[in-house]
């Protein structure tokens, strides 16, 4: 593990609204890990980007030092102004070598989560690896460290009690928005029909809330969505022009600049000035700061859920010690797996110049010599030949693995 690398932008240090600056929207993601994989020299790369932390797992023979951070968040080119600069290299977890792969480990398992103990992080880490892997931002080397990631979160999430009754930032949206006892059946707009929303909206939908509106980029996830929830769909252009009215906005979109403008606003409200509710769960908001400044709103964010996620993290403390028991045994056994994986690349290459040299021996060394043999001579020199060529390229791997576990 002595290249890999983990630039981590999280919760525990940065305020989740500077936050959003660094998340990478999908059409812009493999122009700029292109440019990180050129410019600096890195191997391998995949990003990380949920609603509370941004990473970047990669490669690299450089020190992770100031210089490194600052010229690696110059080259991803998010446009930042000098002041999120500064901020952002003096905030960065740096990890390296085993450390990163801890970290990784442990982001798999929650155990790094704003809520510990949900299971979402997990799914989120692998769609955003095998995102990578198709676009061809990484090899053998970051397969072999996700398959421990999955098989050490699976056995985390199974043997211990860190997931039993779990609390994830969506429940925790939806008690407080429960706890502002709300309207009978109140006008629902749905804002992205994301991972997040269709969770929030299943807990709405299981507690007898029927009436909503279901606005996403593409109409056809939006659809359904609203076939799921018996609502109706729209294409996101057709906000503006929306007239049904609201009593509670849910929105979750990827979208690096703000949904809900002022004006968008205005003329969502058709001139009504009762309070109503806003569920922001984007990183960054989808709601202009200006919004929840100047009108009378129930404001509900990830930010705001982060006292009752340390309460849960207290709750669950036994189990975090089982977990990373669990954590420590993964990463004393995938060094090996990662030696022998060395051992096999390296000896990668003996089964084909075996292969040349029994060609040679045949065909150029010993050919006079076969050549006069009988036809029956010569099938039992090839069966011989055959025999001995399986055998020695069997051999050395097998005495290479004997090694490895002598030495462990």
């Amino acid at each position: 593990m002595e290249y890999l690398k983990i630039l981590a932008f999280t919760h525990k240090h940065i305020d989740l609204q500077s936050l959003g600056k660094l998340v990478i929207c999908d059409q812009t993601l493999d122009d700029r890990l292109r440019n990180i994989q050129a410019e600096l020299d890195v191997k391998e790369i995949f990003y990380i980007g949920t609603c509370n932390r941004v990473e970047f797992v990669f490669t690299s023979a450089h020190d992770l030092d100031r210089d490194f951070i600052f010229r690696f968040l110059t080259v991803l080119d998010m446009g930042l102004p000098q002041q999120y600069m500064d901020q952002f290299v003096d905030n960065v977890s740096v990890y390296e070598q085993v450390e990163a792969f801890n970290h990784l480990l442990r982001t798999s398992c929650s155990l790094e989560s704003l809520v510990v103990g949900e299971k979402q992080i997990l799914a989120q880490v692998r769609r955003a690896y095998e995102a990578c892997r198709l676009a061809g931002f990484t090899a053998d080397y970051m397969r072999m460290i996700m398959n421990r990631v999955v098989k050490t979160a699976k056995e985390v999430y199974t043997n211990t009690n860190i997931s039993k009754n779990p609390v994830s930032v969506v429940s925790l949206a939806y008690r407080k928005l429960r706890d502002l006892k709300l309207s009978a059946n109140p006008k629902v707009l749905i804002i992205g029909a994301g991972e997040t929303n269709k969770n929030l909206a299943q807990y709405l939908k299981k507690h007898k809330y029927t009436n909503f509106s279901i606005f996403n980029r593409t109409v056809e996830n939006a659809e359904s969505m609203a076939k799921d929830l018996n609502g109706v769909a729209y294409p996101l252009s057709e906000i503006e022009n929306f007239k049904g009215g609201f009593d509670v906005i849910i929105t979750c979109t990827g979208s690096t600049e703000p949904i809900i403008t002022e004006e968008l606003y205005v003329k969502l409200l058709q001139g009504d000035t009762t309070k109503k509710v806003i569920v922001d769960l984007a990183v960054p908001n989808d709601t202009a700061a200006s919004v929840v400044k100047k009108f009378p709103i129930h404001y509900i964010e990830v930010e705001s859920l982060k006292e009752v996620a340390r309460k849960n993290i207290q709750e669950r403390y036994d189990e975090l010690v089982n977990a990373e028991q669990i954590i420590d045994q993964n990463i004393k056994e995938f060094d090996s797996v990662l030696r022998q994986r060395k051992i096999e690349i390296a000896m990668s290459c003996v089964p084909q110049k075996i292969k040349d040299i029994k060609s040679k021996a045949l065909d150029i060394v010993f050919a006079d010599e076969i050549n006069g043999l009988d036809e029956n001579s010569r099938m039992v020199l090839e069966r011989v030949m055959d025999y001995m060529e399986k055998k020695y390229i069997s051999v050395p791997m097998v005495m290479a693995k004997e090694i490895l576990v002598n030495n462990s």
